[in-house]
């Protein structure tokens, strides 16, 4: 394991989690919906403020759903998966930045902005997400896969931590009062996705590739590519039932982790004690997600990910009864035990179904059902609130994606390879 996880190109791809997950503790899971509903929607109903919270991540999702197939293909057809990962990352970073320059009030710039980071956010993670088949073999997948996700995790979470102490004692940072350090939290984020991109930038070279051509005629040949992929979906039954139950139960974790504060604030829960849950999430979920890439090469990926649905069904109908602050903070300990485990075992077990020399395309397409999910989960939970006028409800919602994606998931043979899935 120690080997494996010590190579310089496996370490330099893994810190790229470490780099990016701080936009998404700091910008999608903290300071964004805090800050969107005190500070750019002042004076709004907490559902309306809500509801535009759902339908902003809705539409980030939308734009990257309709072009995360053909960024595959064309990322596998010029050899350049770890060029459009850094394109969509300058993204990512310029908009982070620019979030600290939107006034009180001003919450249709601020979503347009948050609306393009997490463009950057989740385009680059296709091509991140497909360089795995190009910095480590599939024996070691689910070890690789665990390893990235608990960097995010730490790294994440290192970064937030400093952002809520900025936030808290602002003058030992030298800055004016809370709202300043905040947008001081939006520029530290936007560093550290830089900085921290760099060794990827430098070290990781695409070993699997459909081809080495230039921009033009990678874009036509992606776009060819594309069209025989669709086709040839048809022929990998099993992948095309995994990217189905992918798609639903993802669903589910994808909007706890958009939606949790917004809903803890909602039920009247302070902001500043929302945020200290989200850090126990992060460091939580550190050493379990190792522990879920070590439980992969033990039981295989299925298992492990079936064990992590059981547990957000359960941590569904928590959310639903929840009365205390102490139980949002247990909800976060259980949160941080499985979500990175789901989602680094998920990641591996795909990577195990596709063809390697295509893997940029077909993780278009496994990015491409995790964005239509967050399509439609955080906007289904904001309508439920706003129509209900109950946020306790639209949290149900969920029970259905995570029991239907079970079932299919159950279908799915985890010892096939790209070479069996047809």
């Amino acid at each position: 394991m120690s080997s494996v996880l010590g190579r310089r190109e496996v370490l330099a791809w893994a810190l790229y989690d470490w780099a990016n997950s701080a936009f998404a503790t700091v910008i999608i899971a903290g300071f964004f919906p805090v800050f969107f509903k005190s500070y750019w929607s002042v004076g709004v109903e907490p559902t309306v403020s809500s509801f535009r919270l759902g339908v902003a991540s809705s539409v980030e999702s939308l734009v990257v759903l309709l072009a995360a197939p053909l960024l595959g293909a064309i990322a596998d057809q010029g050899a350049l998966k770890k060029q459009l990962l850094l394109g969509f990352a300058a993204l990512g970073v310029l908009a982070t930045a620019a979030l600290a320059l939107v006034g009180q009030g001003a919450w249709t710039l601020a979503v347009i902005l948050y609306v393009a980071g997490g463009i950057g956010f989740a385009a680059s993670n296709i091509f991140y997400d497909a360089l795995i088949v190009d910095v480590s073999e599939r024996e070691s997948f689910d070890l690789v896969s665990a390893f990235g996700f608990a960097l995010g995790y730490l790294g994440g979470g290192i970064a937030l931590v400093a952002c809520i102490a900025m936030t808290r004692w602002p003058d030992a940072f030298g800055l004016g009062d809370a709202s300043e350090a905040v947008r001081a939290g939006f520029l530290l984020t936007a560093l550290w996705w830089a900085v921290f991109s760099l060794p990827l930038a430098r070290v990781v070279r695409q070993r699997h590739t459909a081809g080495a051509l230039p921009l033009g005629q990678a874009f036509r040949g992606g776009f060819r590519q594309l069209l025989r992929t669709v086709q040839k979906l048809r022929q990998y039954r099993l992948v095309a039932l995994f990217l189905a139950a992918y798609w639903l139960y993802i669903d589910g974790v994808d909007t706890i982790v958009r939606m949790a504060v917004d809903y803890g604030m909602a039920l009247g829960f302070p902001a500043e004690r929302l945020l200290a849950a989200l850090l126990v999430v992060q460091f939580v979920g550190f050493p379990a997600a190792l522990a879920f890439g070590w439980l992969g090469t033990r039981l295989g990926p299925k298992p492990g990910i079936l064990i992590g649905i059981a547990a957000y069904v359960g941590i569904t109908l928590w959310g639903y009864w929840i009365e205390a602050l102490w139980e949002f903070y247990g909800i976060a300990v259980a949160i941080g035990l499985v979500q990175g485990g789901i989602q680094s075992l998920s990641r591996s077990l795909y990577a195990r179904l596709i063809p390697a020399q295509e893997a940029a395309e077909f993780f278009g397409f496994y990015n491409l059902v995790g964005r239509f999910a967050a399509v439609i989960g955080p906007a289904l939970m904001g309508w439920v609130a706003l129509a209900t006028g109950d946020s306790r409800v639209s949290i149900l919602s969920l029970l259905v994606l995570f029991g239907a994606g079970a079932l299919l998931l159950l279908a799915v043979d985890g010892r096939a390879t790209g070479r069996e899935t047809g």
